[in-house]
């Protein structure tokens, strides 16, 4: 069986690329290269799978940039 899953990527201060799985909870990575960010997640994404197989699935609704005064 094949699932897909939404990263969200980001760049931090470090100028690393940092990337998350909103669906699984405390899924998540960082590399200096997009493609070494890619396998990295695939691969955190396998490992999280296999310690939620219990969990409950979560659909993804989607991402919403909102401005705060500062």
């Amino acid at each position: 069986m094949t699932r897909e899953f939404n990263v969200i990527i980001e760049r931090d201060e470090d100028d690393f690329f940092v990337a998350s799985v909103p669906e699984l909870q405390g899924c998540h990575t960082q590399a200096k290269s997009l493609d070494t960010l890619m396998e990295r997640i695939k691969e955190a994404i396998e490992l999280c799978l296999e310690m939620e197989e219990d969990a409950p699935q979560t659909q993804f609704v989607g991402v919403q940039r909102i401005a705060v005064a500062v």
